[in-house]
């Protein structure tokens, strides 16, 4: 799948992206992301993206049309890409097709698992990145969605797209080294438990500090370590996170 990510900021990224599962999954071409930047879509010489708001008050505000060209741009990229054919990021992808775009604020629906997962099944996604006090609301029309990381104010919307793209990535096909590894985590769907955070995890020595590693994990049952790991992630979401329990 692919990543647009409008902002003003770009060279933010380059750590985050440049590094562990998400380089890999870029050096595999799993997973392409590229960068806009709404300065480049300006008709003020001096690349002006913000203003005044009008009624008066602090801050200023994202204007519509740079936004709005830089969205319009990347939309038109990706029908081209579709309409050549190139590229697996763009084959086989029976469900999501076209461009998703997303506005990140504080003002959006929350992120979790389920977001994530359903962001997965696109194949392309564009994260806009508001700043200031926001965007001009006129520019509403242009995004397909609005998503929060969480119920706080950041300085811009880099930070949640970082966590959006990653927590995204790692659901794609062959981006993780085991499938598993993403059914077994935290906030998956389990049965009779609803939303569940993951079981606890142990590795050697199997005695530490005088703590041992609980007997199920260490009998090689498979089934009562199934078990064992279904009931402890039970109990680990009933004391940690109760709201989550179905």
């Amino acid at each position: 799948m692919r990543f647009d990510i409008v902002t003003l900021f770009p060279g933010m990224f380059e750590g985050v992206f440049g590094e562990s599962i998400v380089a890999r999954a870029l050096q595999s071409g799993l997973v392409e992301i590229g960068f806009v930047n709404p300065r480049d879509f300006s008709l003020d010489r001096h690349r002006k993206v913000d203003d005044r708001p009008f009624g008066g008050g602090p801050g200023m505000i994202l204007m519509a049309e740079p936004l709005y060209r830089a969205i319009k741009s990347v939309r038109r990229r990706a029908h081209g890409r579709r309409s050549a054919g190139r590229g697996a990021a763009w084959a086989g992808r029976p469900r999501g097709r076209g461009s998703h775009v997303v506005f990140l604020s504080p003002q959006g629906r929350r992120f979790d698992a389920r977001v994530a997962a359903e962001l997965a099944s696109r194949e392309h996604v564009v994260l806009v990145c508001g700043h200031y006090e926001g965007v001009d609301e006129r520019l509403r029309a242009a995004f397909d969605d609005e998503i929060s990381i969480g119920d706080y104010v950041l300085t811009g919307g880099e930070l949640p797209a970082m966590v959006v793209a990653d927590a995204v990535a790692r659901l794609v096909p062959g981006v993780l080294k085991k499938e598993e590894a993403v059914k077994e985590e935290s906030f998956e769907l389990r049965e009779g438990v609803g939303l569940s955070l993951d079981h606890p995890h142990y590795t050697r020595p199997r005695v530490w500090r005088g703590k041992r590693v609980p007997a199920a994990l260490l009998s090689g049952d498979h089934e009562r370590i199934i078990d064992w790991r279904r009931r402890a992630a039970t109990v680990a979401t009933r004391r940690k996170r109760p709201d989550l329990i179905g």
